[in-house]
Parts: structure tokens; C-alpha cells; sequence
């Protein structure tokens, strides 16, 4: 069993550090390749840069608990909860694009009628 752990890439569970901006802050965020790479996945999902998608998590769990205890541990956290549950977020995804597709059947309508 510990070969399949084992035998991956060291470069997949080096820290990497990359700069990113929070509320106009210019802040280091310290991960695993893995969770960079993984983010990187996410953040194209959700059609957004990584720096982007990372912000506006930042803001959101900021907005619901009023502050930011362990930022990297969540964003770790975040990538496990993706990929657990990648069924559940491509349900959310292509119901976001539904609405964002009948939305503009609706303009559209409204604009020849």
C-alpha cells in the first residue's frame, strides 16, 4: 500500500510559495504543488485566474465568519472538499451556466420583440 504514496513525484508535495493580492494587500501564500495545481483546476472551472478564484475565497469566508484564521489550511481543505465532491460542483457549474444561458435567451427575445 505505502508504494502507491511512495512513488509519486517529489515535486507534487514541494512547497511553493506564490504572491497574491488581498484587498489591495500584496501577500505570500505557502503550498503543496498539489494544491497549486489543483487550484489552478478550480480556478478554470469557475473561469477565473488563480489569483482571482483565491481572493474571492478570501472575501467570502471573511463575509461569513469575520475573519481569516488559517488561510492555506483552508484553501488545502477547499481542494479536498473539490475533488471529493466533483459530481456535486459540475451539478452547481452547468445549473450556473443554465441560468446564465436562459438569461440571455431572455435579452435576446426581448431585444427582437
Amino acid at each position: 500500500m505505502c508504494n502507491l504514496f511512495v512513488s509519486q513525484d517529489p515535486a507534487t508535495y514541494a512547497a511553493e510559495t506564490r504572491s497574491v493580492r488581498l484587498h489591495g494587500h500584496v501577500t505570500s501564500i505557502r503550498l503543496e504543488a498539489a494544491f497549486w495545481t489543483t487550484l489552478e483546476e478550480i480556478a478554470s472551472h469557475e473561469g477565473m485566474s488563480v489569483a482571482r478564484f483565491v481572493s474571492v475565497l478570501h472575501d467570502e469566508i471573511l463575509n461569513r465568519t469575520g475573519e481569516v484564521a488559517n488561510f492555506a489550511s483552508f484553501l488545502r481543505v477547499a481542494c479536498l472538499h473539490w475533488l471529493r465532491n466533483q459530481d456535486l460542483h459540475a451539478d452547481q457549474l452547468a445549473e450556473r451556466r443554465s441560468t446564465v444561458v436562459r438569461g440571455m435567451v431572455s435579452e435576446n427575445l426581448s431585444a427582437t420583440a
